[in-house]
C-alpha cells in the first residue's frame, strides 16, 4: 500500500508508531497532486512549502515526546470559504479576489489543535451556490463533480488528501461525496461551528466532512463537534463519541425506512435498479415508507428560506458587484428580495412541523435509506448536478452520511444516504456502518 492509499486513521497510527513521519504523508500528496491536479482542478490554493514545514513541525512535536492529537500529522483539505489565516479565502468569486483574513475559522483552529496539516484550500463553486468552479470528477473529467464542495470531494477521492472538510446548504456535501465515490458527512445542524465562514443561509448552513471510510469520517467529524459561542446555532452539549458508537454492533438489528420522497420521479433507471436489489437483500430489516402529505411542499420551503437568506446574506455583493455574479446567481438573489416577511416566517415555522413528523418514523426505525442524488454525475461541467435528494434533510437538520456503496450503469459511484434523527448522528454512524456490512454480504 502506498502512502496515499493509507487511510487518515492508519496514517495517524503509523506515524504515532514512527513507522512514516508527516513529512513523507505531505509529500506523497503533494506528488499526487502534481500528477493529477491539472486534469482535475481541485485546488484553489495550495502552497507545498507551506503544507511541508507544517508537517516537518507535526513530526518536531512527535520527536520530543509531546503529546500528539487525533489527527496529528494528517493532510486535510479545507473548502474555500472557511477562513485560513495562512492561506487566502476567496469564497469562489472575484469579488474577494486577494481575500486574506487574518485568523483561523474556529473550526481550522480545532483542525490545528488535533495535529492536522491544512493542506490547502479547495475549490468551491461561486459563493458557494451553483455555478461550478475548475474541478472535474476523478472518475471521468467530462462529468461534474457535484458543488458547491466540489474540490474538497473530488481531492479526497484522487488520494490527494485523505480528508477534507465542505459546507451543505442544500446539497454541497451528499451530493459530491455520492458523484465522486467517497464517504461524506452532513451532521446535525449546529454540530460543527461555522464562525469564519461564508455564511449563506443562517437556518441551512451546515458544515460537513469527507473520507474514505467510516472510521475516517468518524475521526475528523468527531475533531470538529466542538461547542463554539461564536456560533448562535451551537449549544453547549456532550461531543458525540462517533468512533466509539462505530465500533459498537447495534444491539438489536436496526430498522431501516426506505424512502422515495416527492422527488423520486427524478430518479434514474440505474438508480431505482440499485435501491430494488438493496432492499431485496435487506429483506425484513427493511420497510417501504412514505413521507407525510405535509412534505410534499418541503422544496417549496427550503427555496423561499434559501433565497431570502441569499438576498440578506450577499446584500452588498449584489449591490456593489452585481455584473461580477453570474446570472444564476443575481436570480435566485433577486428572488429572494421578493419574499415577504410573512412568508418567510411561515417557511422557516415549517422546519419544526417536518421535524415533528420525522419523530413519528424515528420511533419506529433506526434510520431512513433514500438516494443521496437522482442517479450518476451529469455529463457537462456547467452543472453540479441535482441537489433535490438532499433538500429535505438539510431544511430539517438532520444528519446524513453519503455510503459509496454502487455503481451505475456508466460505471459511475452512485451513492446511497442515510439519515436520522437531528441529534443522533453517533447512532447513526453505527446504523451505516451495519448497513454497508449488510449490503456487502
Amino acid at each position: 500500500m502506498t502512502l496515499i492509499e493509507l487511510s487518515a486513521t492508519e496514517a495517524v497510527g503509523k506515524i504515532r508508531n514512527g513507522e512514516i513521519t508527516s513529512e513523507e504523508l505531505v509529500r506523497a500528496c503533494l506528488d499526487r497532486i502534481d500528477e493529477f491536479e491539472a486534469a482535475i482542478g481541485a485546488w484553489a490554493h495550495l502552497d507545498a512549502d507551506l503544507a511541508l514545514d507544517q508537517a516537518r513541525r507535526a513530526d518536531e512535536v512527535h520527536a520530543r515526546g509531546l503529546d500528539t492529537g487525533p489527527l496529528h500529522g494528517v493532510p486535510v483539505g479545507v473548502k474555500d470559504i472557511i477562513d485560513t489565516a495562512d492561506y487566502p479565502t476567496e469564497n469562489g468569486t472575484v469579488l474577494h479576489a486577494g481575500r486574506t483574513p487574518s485568523e483561523d475559522a474556529f473550526l481550522v483552529a480545532r483542525l490545528r489543535q488535533a495535529g492536522a496539516v491544512i493542506l490547502g484550500k479547495t475549490v468551491t463553486t461561486e459563493l458557494a451556490v451553483f455555478t461550478p468552479g475548475k474541478t472535474t470528477n476523478p472518475h471521468d473529467a467530462a462529468r461534474t463533480p457535484g458543488g458547491s464542495s466540489s474540490g474538497s470531494a473530488a481531492a479526497v477521492a484522487a488520494f490527494m488528501a485523505p480528508l477534507a472538510v465542505g459546507s451543505q446548504t442544500n446539497g454541497s456535501v451528499i451530493r459530491p461525496a455520492s458523484f465522486c465515490g467517497v464517504y461524506g458527512c452532513k451532521p446535525s445542524h449546529g454540530r460543527i461551528s461555522r464562525d469564519r465562514v461564508l455564511a449563506q443561509s443562517h437556518h441551512l448552513d451546515t458544515m460537513g466532512v469527507f473520507a474514505r471510510s467510516l472510521e475516517d469520517l468518524a475521526l475528523i467529524a468527531e475533531v470538529l463537534m466542538v461547542h463554539d459561542d461564536g456560533d448562535s446555532d451551537m449549544r453547549a452539549r456532550a461531543r458525540p463519541a462517533l468512533s466509539q458508537r462505530l465500533s459498537e454492533a447495534p444491539p438489536i438489528e436496526p430498522k431501516i425506512a426506505f424512502v422515495r420522497g416527492p422527488v423520486w420521479s427524478r430518479c434514474e433507471e440505474g438508480t431505482m435498479d440499485a435501491f430494488r436489489e438493496a432492499l431485496d437483500h435487506l429483506g425484513k430489516a427493511a420497510d417501504i415508507v412514505n413521507l407525510p402529505s405535509s412534505f410534499d411542499d418541503a422544496h417549496d420551503i427550503h427555496r423561499t428560506i434559501f433565497c431570502a437568506d441569499l438576498a440578506k446574506s450577499f446584500a452588498a455583493l449584489y449591490s456593489d458587484g452585481k455584473d461580477k455574479l453570474s446570472a444564476n446567481l443575481r436570480a435566485l438573489i433577486e428572488e429572494g428580495q421578493k419574499t415577504l416577511a410573512l412568508e418567510y416566517n411561515s417557511a422557516v415555522e415549517r422546519i419544526a412541523v417536518f421535524n415533528g413528523e420525522l419523530e413519528g418514523i424515528f420511533e419506529e426505525y433506526d434510520a431512513i435509506l433514500t438516494p443521496s442524488t437522482p442517479g450518476e454525475a451529469p455529463v457537462g461541467l456547467e452543472t453540479t448536478g441535482d441537489p433535490a435528494f438532499c433538500t429535505i434533510w438539510t431544511l430539517c437538520g438532520v444528519p446524513a452520511l453519503n455510503l459509496p456503496l454502487f455503481q451505475g450503469p456508466d460505471g459511475m459511484p452512485l451513492g446511497a444516504q442515510v439519515v436520522s434523527q437531528k441529534g443522533d448522528d453517533a447512532r447513526l454512524f453505527r446504523t451505516a456502518r451495519w448497513l454497508v456490512e449488510s449490503l456487502q454480504e
